[in-house]
């Protein structure tokens, strides 16, 4: 039986997320697993007078990639990609996975030198109309202890909202946050110090991450000093690691510890010289995302957390430090507050302004 969430979705994708207008260039980007979401966006993009182009992804590919790939397939650029890439308008990535530990054997530093060869893709997606929308597939069901009827739930429940009334909700948070110097988070397992002066706080209105319902921001890159332990699990290349806990002195992490895969921490750490400064800092706001799913771009929107990215910090947030690694690891403060300038704006992940 069709669900009628599949084309509520893809309308949402195509007239809100990415504004498809007529005659436009759209590359819609993912795997089989989604489908019958990927022929919907097609539909609509086809009903609004536009051009399609699909890119599928394959099962097993990547892995095959990284085990069998030598050192000059890891750096041969796509040079038909990009161009392609270069000449469209809008470009949608559909986020599904079949198998999120498909990467756990490969060697972490094929994987590095791929992700530098292939960065220049990336910084061309975000100068178009792009989103990326996760869509329910089996592998994400079972990370977040679900079922898939469950998890279509949880992620249709998710993006399927009144996002022009969140904004005006929450939107006003990240003018807070514009106008702030200094941070100060500070509770169970967190104390740290850092300064947003001069940059710039964005609320993540849905149009580029489906779901959205964050507040984002770059910190002053050599102000961070303090310490902070992650409550929940981040998988990093593939692999899980678990209770990482980072101490920085002048914004780059001098210490650092995780239960599990400490290894995989210290490989991103050591990526390049900006991998071990804090490109963003993020506050969950989104109502609707309630639980931990083991999926970041659920998990960085729960209302009463925040996350800290290791890496590149966002052009619109002012930038300031470039890395091949932008990785969001999320805290729950539930037990802490955040101090804006002095001033407590959250306690125990409820907002005082």
């Amino acid at each position: 039986m069709e669900d009628s969430r599949v084309r509520k979705l893809a309308k949402l994708v195509v007239e809100y997320c990415v504004s498809v207008k007529p005659n436009d260039d759209v590359i819609i980007f993912g795997s089989s697993e989604a489908e019958e979401f990927i022929e919907e966006l097609y539909r609509q993009i086809i009903l609004k007078g536009a051009n399609p182009l699909v890119r599928m992804h394959l099962k097993d590919v990547d892995y095959f990639f990284f085990k069998h790939a030598n050192e000059k397939q890891l750096k041969h650029f796509p040079k038909h990609w990009f161009d392609a890439l270069k000449k469209a308008d809008a470009h949608i990535t559909v986020e599904t996975e079949f198998n999120t530990r498909d990467l756990s054997s490969c060697d972490p530093k094929k994987i590095k030198i791929r992700a530098a060869t292939l960065e220049p893709i990336e910084d061309m997606i975000l100068k178009k109309r792009y989103t990326l929308v996760s869509y329910p597939c089996p592998a994400y069901a079972q990370e977040a202890d679900m079922s898939l009827d469950e998890w279509k739930d949880f992620v249709f429940s998710s993006c399927l909202v009144d996002w022009k009334k969140l904004e005006k909700k929450y939107s006003n948070l990240a003018k807070h946050f514009t106008n702030g110097e200094k941070v100060h988070l500070l509770g169970d397992g967190v104390d740290l110090k850092f300064s947003i002066k001069n940059k710039n706080a964005v609320y993540d209105d849905g149009k580029e991450n489906m779901p959205g319902g964050e507040v984002y921001m770059a910190p002053v890159r050599e102000s961070m000093n303090g310490w902070i332990k992650f409550d929940y699990p981040s998988i990093y290349d593939g692999r899980e690691i678990r209770n990482i806990s980072l101490e920085f002195k002048k914004g780059k992490v001098i210490k650092f510890s995780a239960s599990k895969n400490q290894n995989m921490l210290k490989a991103a750490l050591e990526s390049d010289k900006n991998a071990s400064y804090v490109g963003e800092f993020g506050i969950g706001v989104n109502p609707y995302i309630t639980r931990f799913t083991n999926n970041l771009l659920f998990d960085e929107k729960i209302s009463g957390t925040i996350h800290l990215a290791l890496g590149y910090a966002y052009r619109e947030n002012g930038g300031g430090n470039d890395s091949i690694v932008h990785w969001d690891i999320v805290k729950d403060m539930k037990k802490a507050s955040i101090i804006l300038d002095g001033k407590i704006v959250q306690e125990n992940g409820k907002w005082k302004i």
